[in-house]
């Protein structure tokens, strides 16, 4: 008996549909590859979109720590200046 490797989707596969999973080891194609490619192309695109929403979250905290960072500053600049302007 031969040993393979079980990967996690197939895992998934078998416990969403042990009969789609059997068919699948077996070499059966299945008949709505058109409404399966659509749905890989969904899911493509979807996590695209997921990724770009993380990277703006991302940027915005950066520029948020960066206007903090500005603010900060520029208090303690005014208050450098006001402290020699009125000793």
């Amino acid at each position: 008996m031969t040993r393979r490797t079980i990967r996690a989707s197939e895992i998934g596969a078998f416990l969403y549909c042990r009969r789609a999973w059997w068919y699948r080891l077996q070499g059966v194609e299945p008949q709505n590859r058109e409404v399966l490619d659509g749905g890989t192309a969904y899911h493509l695109r979807h996590g695209k979109e997921v990724w770009l929403a993380s990277l703006s979250r991302l940027a915005g905290w950066f520029f948020l720590g960066g206007a903090f960072i500005l603010l900060v500053v520029g208090l303690t600049l005014y208050a450098l200046v006001e402290r020699q302007a009125f000793p």
